[in-house]
């Protein structure tokens, strides 16, 4: 057998369905050996960058190892960014670079690059493999890397000669599974006792508690505190629960702002936040000021790293939270029952006349299904969405504010599609971000995933300039560009594309089309919005240098 099958052979041992990535000669021994293994689709992409997003989705929402491929030199090059991105939100991606033969390394062979070094920053592991024997003993230990600890892509480099060598009676192990962090008992009960001790605090939930909504939503009915989301974990919890109070950090709400800065709770419990810079409103000091302070984490290097920690908590966040509300229980502490009937933010705001951003996403939110979920794109429709979009569903939103890739959010709507197939799923995007990874909407068409691609067409790049103007008062030119009929393009790939103007086009009747979808659509909104986006005090962060 040869090496490439025999880590297909392995792969599939390991439930991966789907490789995401693009054929290339120095990966061609994998390619060709899918065709004898059809539980595992190859998902050709446009870009490997995109295809490192949909790995790194396909992760998210499948709670699984998933897997990207790309050729030596260039193909791994631009898998990196998606590594990056991986590595920032903790997901088990497991990275396949082709390289060129052992016995012409060194000879500027084409499209020769040593990548190992260059991965090593942004994943758990990365080794070139420099002989037949060690390939699937690399493979299974870089999958138990990933899947480990704190989770996080992994890289492996196989010279095009080894993936064709043969290995004869090979075992294939057992598929690599992720063993529980457990928390210091002790810790759990110091954690318990705290909260016990003190009549008010707050619950500040980050990305990492995802997978942890239920035991949050018991612990604060049990505590009757309120709870407060950091941007990127905008859609764990909905909008009609009585203690959620909206969004603290980048884009975020008045009344968490004001719950931080003059509230008076006396317990800030953290679960699942870095605590880094769009979390906590460019590092505000008043987050733990005068607050005893409980961090809950499965990384270690999260605790004391900007904030003082009076308890960190170390272990997976949801054996935690199961823990600390069963001694919380055995202390006498029982859930309170929640008024269904009292939601204090669940209702929409107005949408009015005025074309601009606001009416537009409330417009989606009103006639699309409420179990849609939204995969968000960088661009200044991106703090609209955090600030005034609705949380109607659980995981409604997938904000990738933390690393910031624009173009992510088109190749994550793909992934999370992939994942989670009885899914709505719309990606909201922008014209700067579709011409970066735009091109994957033939992706989804090739692969009849029924996905809305909404892009806010401005003709510019949104962001840089409204944070320019804010921040210097001008903007320079090269920020704006001929505006280009996006819809056309998608037509001219024979996708069903609708092009809005104004307000009255966006309509039931519109968005009703796109309730059964058999492949991609494309709904494109033309429009200039010079309103300012609610970046909150991003700004302000930006202009504190320079000065």
């Amino acid at each position: 057998m040869k090496t490439a099958r025999l880590v297909l052979e392995y792969l599939k041992e390991s439930g991966v369905k789907y490789i995401f990535g693009i054929p290339a000669g120095s990966v061609n021994a994998f390619f060709d050996e899918l065709n004898e293994v059809s539980e595992i689709t190859p998902v050709v992409t446009k870009h490997e960058g995109a295809a490192s997003y949909m790995a790194a989705a396909y992760a998210k929402y499948s709670n699984q190892l998933a897997v990207s491929i790309g050729c030596s030199g260039p193909g791994a090059t631009n898998l990196v960014t998606g590594a990056a991105n991986a590595m920032r939100e903790h997901l088990p991606v497991l990275f396949i670079t082709g390289s060129v033969p052992l016995n012409t390394m060194g000879l500027n062979s084409s499209q020769e690059l040593d990548v190992a070094p260059i991965f090593e920053p942004v994943t758990k592991y990365s080794v070139l493999v420099k002989d037949s024997k060690d390939i699937l003993t690399e493979v299974v230990k870089a999958c138990e890397i990933a899947l480990s600890g704190v989770p996080g892509p992994v890289h492996i480099a196989i010279p095009l000669d080894l993936q064709h060598e043969i290995v004869e009676d090979v075992t294939i192990p057992a598929p690599a599974k992720r063993v529980a962090m457990a928390p210091d008992p002790l810790k759990i009960k110091k954690a318990a006792q705290e909260l016990l001790n003190r009549e008010t605090g707050y619950i500040f939930i980050g990305q990492g508690s995802r997978n942890s909504i239920d035991q949050i939503i018991e612990l604060a009915e049990m505590l009757d505190w309120p709870i407060l989301t950091t941007p990127v974990a905008k859609g764990f919890i909905p909008e009609s629960h009585p203690l959620l109070k909206g969004i603290f950090g980048f884009a975020g709400h008045e009344e968490p702002s004001s719950l931080i800065n003059e509230g008076n709770g006396e317990v800030l419990l953290v679960v699942g936040s870095s605590l880094g810079e769009t979390a906590t409103n460019n590092y505000n000091v008043n987050l733990t000021k005068n607050r005893f302070t409980i961090q809950l984490d499965f990384d270690q290097s999260v605790f004391n790293r900007k904030y003082t920690i009076d308890l960190p908590v170390l272990g997976d966040i949801n054996l935690s939270l199961s823990l600390l509300i069963e001694e919380l229980r055995a202390a006498g502490l029982k859930r309170k029952t929640t008024d269904p009937s009292v939601q204090t933010k669940g209702a929409f705001e107005e949408i009015t006349e005025e074309y601009n951003t606001i009416n537009v996403l409330l417009s989606l939110q009103k006639y699309l299904p409420a179990s849609t979920r939204y995969t968000i794109d960088i661009g200044e429709f991106m703090s609209y969405v955090i600030h005034h979009m609705k949380v109607l569903d659980y995981t409604t939103f997938d904000i990738n504010v933390h690393f910031g890739a624009m173009g992510s959010g088109i190749g994550t709507a793909i992934g999370s599609q992939l994942a989670d197939p009885e899914r709505p799923t719309v990606c909201i995007t922008g014209d700067g971000c579709f011409f970066m990874h735009g091109m994957e909407i033939l992706t989804a068409k090739e692969y009849n995933l029924p996905i809305l691609f909404v892009v806010m067409n401005n003709a510019r790049l949104g962001m840089v300039y409204h944070g320019h103007s804010m921040q210097f008062r001008r903007t320079h030119p090269s920020f704006e560009q001929e505006a280009i009929n996006i819809s056309a393009l998608a037509e001219a790939m024979n996708i069903p594309s609708y092009r809005v103007n104004n307000m009255q086009e966006l309509n039931a009747d519109l968005l009703n089309k796109f309730e059964d979808l058999n492949g991609p659509a494309v709904l494109e909104i033309a429009l200039v919005d010079n309103n300012t986006p609610p970046v909150g005090d991003r700004v302000k962060f930006l202009s504190s240098f320079g000065k």
